[in-house]
């Protein structure tokens, strides 16, 4: 299925030619119009060039977009100085330390390429509108889903960014320069797209619609957008983000794997627990610019030998020891996740390292790291989540879950519980829980008491070659709910999200990074935007 939904893609770089200039030419448009008649086919070819944006906007063109981004600023995972590099001037201990500014990749990376994706809607819509596309049956489906994927867009601006532009016209008067909207204004304009579009959508579940928004997907979304309310608008949202999920559980076309790791299986587009994918193929996504290559990003030189890959990885991202001491030794999801102890080759043989002191010793990955600063290459769990296949290239087939099933589910129990119904957020907490402790399926069981009056497992603190700390966890309120999202949800690129949500993000220490300022839930605009824009401000803080 993804190597078809790829190959249809094939065409776009002919098309996205057009993506940042405004149609005007005529005699172009009368061509179009009159000898261009698109198939269900072509249709799908063209709303795949916004979708593409996906791609970059979550992993960037040097991966410092949504999913790192998410991850190394959290208590969860960190790029450490390695003796064979991963320094680049500092980027990722900015990112630990949360001390970046304007000028870093991270937000050039998230800002443009999600405006270059509600670019696509825009122009797609534009000529879909002036019939420079001829849609000849299904145009109002069309347009909803290109509504819905350009809020997508939005919604990551919302998050890392707050007060952006709303722009929803391509055809707008040269040198235009759309003034900036507040948060809640951005807020209240996505869920009325949302709310407005989701009800023409797609019903189907199957290839036509994998990797675009159907109605489940618009309503994950939706859901998204409501568990955020609170941090978007002010105003908390749980009845509707329950409801939300509710559209999804009651379709009964999606469920939860028996085994997590299908979902994240190298071909893993026919998982039922996958609601909104963004498609990958180590052939047709094989670029810098698009290839999905965490394989390359965590593991060790010498793990080419594991895999027989076809090329060295390079040895980077790894677990923070403090977030895999939260697991439960009995927890699948510690093991099945997470790459540690003695490394082999594929015939079983021993591999030892090749790096500074730990040259020719076993090269066994440890729960130990002594800083963003400082590291071995044996230091830190390292991230192994989705299926890495034998031979792999630089980049991965496995299709990146944005929307899953487990998460629908853990919104409801969130909101559920905050919206005082710790009972039903308990049932749900359980049901995700019980895949993942099969050996021991009576540990399987979250109570609600558990839920209303637990404290957060994670002992927060410094925790480096210079300085041990220790802080406390029992001012976190639901902390036992944020563990729960933390241990379901690790590698997918969220826990910055889930921190702010739970007010941990910018009030503990951790590894090697300290408080350094409530403002740091929102990134900085970039500074080639505030260049070209003069009406855009600056967030607050920096």
């Amino acid at each position: 299925m993804k190597n078809t939904y790829l190959s249809l893609i094939g065409v776009l770089a002919i098309i996205g030619l057009y993506s940042c200039t405004k149609l005007n030419n005529k005699d172009y448009g009368t061509i179009v119009a009159s000898q261009f008649s698109p198939t269900q086919q072509d249709v799908a070819a063209l709303v795949g060039v916004p979708y593409t944006n996906w791609r970059t906007l979550e992993l960037g063109r040097s991966a410092n977009a949504i999913w790192r981004t998410n991850e190394i600023s959290s208590d969860e995972s960190v790029i450490p100085a390695r003796p064979n590099g991963w320094v680049d001037n500092g980027i990722y201990q900015r990112m630990h330390y949360h001390k970046w500014t304007a000028d870093e990749d991270n937000s050039f990376q998230i800002w443009t390429n999600a405006y270059a994706g509600i670019s696509n809607c825009n122009r797609l819509l534009y000529q879909i509108d002036n019939n420079l596309i001829p849609v000849q049956t299904g145009k109002a489906q069309l347009e909803a889903e290109l509504k819905v994927l350009r809020a997508s867009f939005y919604y990551a601006l919302i998050d890392f960014f707050g007060n952006v532009p709303i722009i929803t016209k391509f055809d707008v008067p040269a040198g235009y320069l759309p003034p900036q909207s507040t948060r809640a204004d951005v807020y209240n304009f996505i869920i009325s797209e949302l709310k407005t579009n989701i009800p023409l959508l797609s019903t189907a579940v199957d290839a036509s619609t994998y990797g675009r928004f159907n109605k489940y997907a618009g309503f994950a979304l939706l859901a998204k957008m409501y568990l955020e309310a609170g941090v978007y608008s002010g105003t908390p949202n749980w009845p509707g983000c329950i409801t939300a999920c509710d559209s999804v559980i009651n379709a009964g076309k999606y469920a939860l794997e028996s085994v997590q790791a299908n979902a994240f299986a190298t071909q893993n587009q026919n998982s039922k627990e996958i609601i909104f994918a963004i498609p990958f193929d180590n052939v047709y996504t094989s670029d810098g610019s698009t290839a999905w290559t965490l394989h390359m990003e965590t593991l060790q030189p010498e793990n080419q030998a594991t895999y027989n890959f076809q090329n060295s990885p390079w040895g980077g991202i790894c677990a923070i020891p403090q977030f895999i001491n939260t697991f439960d030794p009995n927890d699948v999801r510690l093991t099945a996740n997470w790459i540690q102890g003695q490394q082999y080759d594929a015939s079983g043989k021993i591999l030892l390292g090749t790096m500074d002191k730990f040259s020719g010793k076993p090269l066994a990955y440890i729960n130990q790291l002594p800083g963003v600063d400082s590291s071995q290459e044996v230091h830190g769990f390292r991230l192994g989540k989705y299926q890495i296949q034998a031979g792999e290239l630089v980049g991965m087939s496995n299709d990146f879950p944005l929307f899953r099933y487990a998460d629908i589910l853990m919104m409801k129990a969130e909101s559920a519980l905050r919206n005082g119904d710790a009972s039903t957020a308990a049932t749900l907490v359980t049901q995700v829980r019980q895949r993942s402790f099969t050996n021991n399926p009576a540990l399987a069981t979250v109570t609600a008491a558990q839920l209303q009056s637990g404290t957060s497992v994670y002992d927060y603190g410094l925790r480096n070659h210079l300085q041990t700390t220790h802080e406390t966890a029992s001012d976190i309120q639901y902390g036992r709910m944020l563990d729960e999202l933390g241990w379901e949800f690790s590698q997918e690129g969220r826990r910055r999200q889930d921190m702010i949500r739970f007010g941990v993000f910018t009030s503990k220490s951790w590894l090697s990074h300290s408080p350094n300022g409530s403002y740091r839930t929102l990134l900085p605009l970039p500074t080639s935007a505030l260049q070209t824009n003069k009406n855009l401000k600056q967030n607050s803080g920096y």
